[in-house]
């Protein structure tokens, strides 16, 4: 990461930032109340290793808000992952459901581990106990997790998997991500990179500019990074670079994603791919290019490497991939910036189609997932330039928020304060 800024302290800026714009008034003792999770559990699971070793991680479940519906938030596994973080992506899910207007709180969990460094039965055991340990806290109405950094449908398989065993139940709907055979939803893999690209291509009708003829750079190039890349692509945008955490490459020429995509799955990693140019993480966020795509993780960029930054535009795939410092940089630019809370939207919004399945036991087509995550997200990005248009509102994330805490407050004051 660029920068080794806290993101909880990031995010309560960026609500203090919006609180100003907010159409109706809201009194600080509310707003002080919507930039705290309502709870965040801290556990260590110890676990049995293949050579007969016990080893003990520390775990986190933070719930933020759901004055709006049950708590939905996914389950990153990273060394990296901390109480801080997973609060802060917590609150980011919350504002993030408000302003698809997806009828779900907040919530985020992970574990502070390197999945690469242990097999898949370890992995297994390990989100198996987490499970146990989470199980008081998560249900189809309470909270339901989901994939997030390294995981994806097997972990969310075996989450659900423990948490039926262990209630003596059938509920396909407490965990979303799964695979097709376990419940999962046609169009779930791709629906954060569907978004961004989306997402995308309404600024770019905003601004008037021809997306056909943009060039992009792609900062992290695992599922929502790859997914982006292809789709805009599609669009008949050049993507010229793309990185993962090993590195990057570029071709002036444009690199076919999808080839790029095959070469990592084989290799590991982009770099070294034929026919580019090796380049790093930091070359390629200060690219100048007409797109970039943040999709890696959080404070990718600040304030600092922001004044390098050449893109025309930045649609956010990754939470936080910005931090406040870098968005005073672009906004003094007048750099467009999609949020990431409307920008990657599209895997909680598919989550939540998963979910209505799950209830229904009545599965959809990928077309018509696809169909509405498209109308979900369309109207948010109509209801973001609207709150810019009308209220003289100084960036597009400052209006997700403005969006998104209204309807937070809404829903508080709907509900009432108990006891």
């Amino acid at each position: 990461m660029a920068s080794d800024e806290n993101p909880f302290t990031n995010l309560q800026e960026q609500i203090d930032d919006a609180a100003s714009y907010l159409p109706s008034t809201v009194n600080d003792d509310v707003l002080t109340r919507l930039k705290h999770p309502e709870r965040v559990l801290e556990t260590n699971l110890t676990v049995d290793m293949d050579d007969g070793s016990l080893e003990t991680f520390t775990a986190y479940r933070s719930q933020f808000n759901g004055d709006r519906g049950p708590y939905k938030g996914g389950v990153r596994y990273h060394p990296d992952v901390s109480r801080d973080e997973v609060k802060a992506l917590s609150g980011w899910m919350a504002y993030k459901c408000a302003v698809v207007d997806v009828p779900y709180g907040g919530a985020k969990g992970g574990i502070v581990v390197d999945p690469g460094e242990y097999s898949a039965a370890e992995l297994e055991r390990l989100t198996r106990s987490f499970a146990e340990e989470i199980r008081p806290l998560v249900g189809e109405d309470r909270d339901i997790p989901a994939p997030d950094v390294n995981t994806g449908q097997r972990e969310m398989n075996w989450i659900k998997s423990t948490y039926e065993t262990l209630e003596r139940t059938t509920a396909p709907g407490v965990v979303t991500g799964k695979s097709i055979e376990n419940g999962g939803s046609e169009g779930r893999v791709e629906a954060t990179g569907r978004s961004v690209m989306l997402a995308a291509r309404e600024l770019f009708g905003y601004l008037d500019t021809p997306v056909d003829d943009a060039t992009v750079a792609v900062q992290g190039y695992g599922n929502a990074g790859s997914v982006a890349a292809e789709l805009i692509a599609d669009l008949g945008a050049t993507v010229v670079a793309v990185s993962d955490s090993s590195g990057g490459i570029r071709d002036a020429d444009g690199l076919d994603p999808r080839a790029v995509k095959e070469f990592k799955n084989d290799t590991g990693t982009v770099s070294d791919y034929a026919g580019s140019e090796n380049i790093t993480n930091e070359d390629l966020l200060t690219l100048d290019v007409d797109l970039l795509v943040p999709a890696a993780l959080e404070n990718a960029v600040d304030g600092d490497l922001a004044a390098d930054v050449q893109a025309d535009a930045i649609v956010e795939a990754a939470n936080g991939p910005l931090t406040p410092d870098a968005d005073d940089v672009f906004q003094a630019r007048d750099v467009p910036v999609i949020p990431d809370i409307l920008a990657n939207a599209g895997g909680v919004t598919v989550s939540y189609f998963e979910w209505v399945q799950n209830r229904q036991r009545f599965y959809w087509s990928e077309e018509r997932v696809n169909d509405e995550l498209e109308t979900v997200i369309v109207d948010a990005f109509d209801d973001l330039v609207e709150a810019v248009e009308t209220l003289d509102l100084p960036s597009f994330r400052v209006a997700a928020y403005v969006v998104a805490i209204q309807r937070v407050v809404d829903a508080y004051t709907g509900n009432g304060n108990w006891p």
